[in-house]
């Protein structure tokens, strides 16, 4: 996969490329990322990327000339490694929320470009004429655009095959595969004892159709626990017998524990 991020900082991206999975991926040739920078595209001595707003109001809006011409150079640039035009996502708080889904999608892509805008936004005719679709990763206000780009790289990446270095653990993951939809059940490594808390014994046991069983029970629970908005959505679709039987296990468990002296 190629990805070109559009950025007034370029560097800001090397935090997410030179660092674990995504490191990997790119040492690996799984992977390549390329910042592209507005400034390099513009045309006056002070390289100037943004303007005052039309209309009045706080803050600066950036310039659409330097944003569609950074932006054709990063398109063709993984045009030309991919054979194909890539999707250019804009990283917004007005798209719709980043999903495990989402990214699952986005990670059959041959290439993307991501645009990560600053100050008090950018041109709102760059996005209606360069922008497949605009991305949000939560219902809050950032600086810029990066951090978000490197949530979107990030996800995609350990997606891609070969990123990880256990092929299932994508599939284990909290919204994938048994667990689509759900949290993730909890995890526990050594010692098996540790200032008085142990392992739950299923995990001992080596019986693996206990543990599967004992780790779709805790993701149900956790869900139902902790986000009952995700959880509203899994039922929305039915739970299967099992899954309800296994949610009221896990209530009954948590009744039982309130009921202790």
């Amino acid at each position: 996969m190629h990805i070109a991020v559009v950025t007034l900082f370029p560097t800001m991206i090397e935090a997410v490329t030179g660092h674990g999975i995504v490191t990997r991926a790119v040492n690996n040739g799984l992977l390549r990322v390329e910042g592209v920078n507005p400034r390099d595209f513009t045309r006056d001595v002070h390289k100037t990327v943004d303007d005052r707003p039309f209309g009045g109001g706080p803050g600066m809006v950036m310039k659409i000339e330097p944003l569609r011409d950074a932006t054709i150079a990063a398109r063709e640039a993984v045009e030309k490694v991919t054979g194909k035009r890539p999707r250019v996502l804009y990283m917004s708080p007005q798209g719709p929320v980043l999903t495990q889904q989402r990214a699952q999608e986005l990670a059959m892509e041959e290439g993307l470009v991501l645009i990560a805008g600053r100050y008090e936004g950018i041109d709102e005719r760059f996005i209606e004429a360069y922008v497949d679709e605009e991305l949000s990763i939560g219902d809050y206000v950032l600086s810029g655009g990066e951090l978000a780009a490197m949530v979107v790289i990030d996800a995609v990446t350990r997606l891609l095959p070969g990123a990880l270095g256990d092929a299932d653990s994508a599939k284990q993951d909290s919204f994938s595969g048994e667990f689509e939809g759900l949290l993730d059940c909890p995890h526990y490594t050594r010692p098996e004892n540790f200032e008085g808390r142990g392992v739950p014994p299923v995990l001992m046991s080596g019986n693996h159709a206990a543990i599967r069983r004992w780790r779709l029970m805790q993701a149900l629970g956790r869900t139902w626990q902790r986000r009952p908005d995700l959880f509203a959505q899994r039922s929305a679709k039915g739970l299967a017998k099992n899954e309800q039987q296994l949610l009221d296990e896990y209530i009954g468990g948590l009744d039982a524990k309130r009921s202790e002296p």
